[in-house]
């Protein structure tokens, strides 16, 4: 590789780290599935697919379905089977938690409609 090329690679992999990290601080929970909006089926297993990139503060995370804490979630990206929910519409939230597991403040949160 010549050296114009090897610059030229180089500014492009800079880049894709910059642009990761600001999207990282920009988005510090990423719901993969479900999507806002989803409709859920009460009677199947249903998950939440997500993404965690640690913010100041913050641990791990906790698991809310209409703001009760049912799980606590130590990785930071994975797929996690959700609690048997009931018929009607549903806030599914991530928050990122301290060591004491009190809520930084940040949090996603999507809203799914089950039948």
């Amino acid at each position: 590789m010549t050296k114009p090329h090897r610059m030229q690679w180089l500014l492009s992999v800079c880049a894709a780290i910059v642009s990761g990290v600001l999207l990282a601080a920009e988005n510090p929970i990423i719901i993969h599935s479900p999507a806002e909006g989803a409709t859920l089926d009460a009677l199947a297993e249903n998950s939440i697919s997500y993404e965690v990139n640690r913010s100041p503060g913050g641990d791990h995370v906790h698991l809310y379905v209409n703001d009760e804490e049912v799980a606590v979630l130590r990785n930071l990206k994975s797929t996690y089977n959700l609690p048997t929910l009931a018929p009607g519409e549903h806030a599914i939230c991530i928050k990122i938690v301290n060591k004491a597991h009190t809520p930084t403040g940040v949090e996603q949160c999507v809203k799914v409609m089950v039948q």
